[in-house]
Parts: structure tokens; sequence; C-alpha cells
């Protein structure tokens, strides 16, 4: 069957995201004051956070200098296993972001996108509200996929996971 005539499925594991330990802490220290100016009078973002965003989300990252996204990598290679084709995203500091992610996909002919977050509480603004409003606007801007967020989490299958690494924990070295 022609790509044209298969439903093509992906899903976006997205992550927090952390500042690379070599980014200079002016860079990110600029960032957060950029952002917090923005919040506060509800503006646009600048120019200047939109560049310094996208130096430190593209700065470049080993497992060294960055264990958190080598953690997402290893969890998006797990997830391969079980579902197919798995992309890893970013909400902050990382790249690629969600938008990023999805928009690849879009363009390579992908037809549904489960997005799945790594934070699995809720009380959380990434969660809770960034990630839905994002969807929101990914759907708008890209109509003939179908996106679905899957969050939140059935905080009793959190619990047995939480649970089962205890045993394997209380068992192991």
């Amino acid at each position: 069957m022609s790509a044209e005539g298969r439903d093509q499925h992906a899903v976006v594991l997205v992550g927090h995201g952390s500042v690379a330990a070599d980014v200079p802490r002016s860079l990110v220290q600029r960032l957060r004051a950029l952002e917090a100016e923005r919040r506060s009078t509800g503006g646009q973002l600048s120019d200047e956070e939109r560049d310094l965003d996208a130096r430190i989300r593209h700065w470049p990252r080993t497992p060294a200098t960055d264990p958190y996204k080598a953690g997402i990598d290893a969890i998006a290679e797990a997830l391969r296993i079980r579902v197919g084709h798995v992309v890893v995203a970013f909400n902050e500091y990382c790249a690629p972001s969600l938008e990023d992610a999805v928009g690849a996909l879009a363009l390579a002919g992908t037809t549904r996108i489960t997005i799945v977050t790594t934070m699995l509480t809720p009380g959380g603004v990434h969660s809770e509200v960034e990630i839905p409003e994002t969807v929101r606007a990914l759907r708008e801007a890209h109509p003939d996929v179908v996106l679905r967020y899957a969050w939140p989490f059935d905080l009793g299958a959190v619990a047995t996971l939480l649970a089962d690494a205890c045993e394997v924990k209380a068992s192991g070295p």
C-alpha cells in the first residue's frame, strides 16, 4: 500500500527538559529574566528570548552534560520496542520542542500522533496547562493529523509501577 493509503502512527514522548551542564549560567539567567518579565506583563515573546531559547535548546549534549536527556532517550528506546515509532520532545531547555517534533512527523506524513509525557502526577503546570495548550494549537496547525494527549495517567497504574520498582529494588543487590 502506498504511504498515502496508510494510517501512520507515532508516539511523541515529552520530557520536561533540562539545561546542559556546560551552558553558561549567564545565558540561562538572562532567558529566565526575559521569561519572567514577559509573564508578568503578559507580553509577547521577544526576539532576544526566542534566540536565547533556541541557543540553549540546541546546545550540544552528551550523557555527561545532560543525563536527563540521556534518560528520556533510554525510555524512548524501551518504549519503541512496545509501540513502534517514538520520537522525543521537550517542554523546555532542550530540542526538539513538542511543536517541532509534531511538525516534523506531520511533514513526514504521520496521520495519528499520541503525545505522552514522563510527568506522571497531576498538579504540574507543564502537564496540565502548557502541553494541552500546545496540543490545541497543534491541532489547528495540523488539521489532517489526529493528535491525542494520553494524560492524565491512571494513578493506580502509576502506583503499581512504583510498587513494582520497590519490589525489584527489595529483591536486588
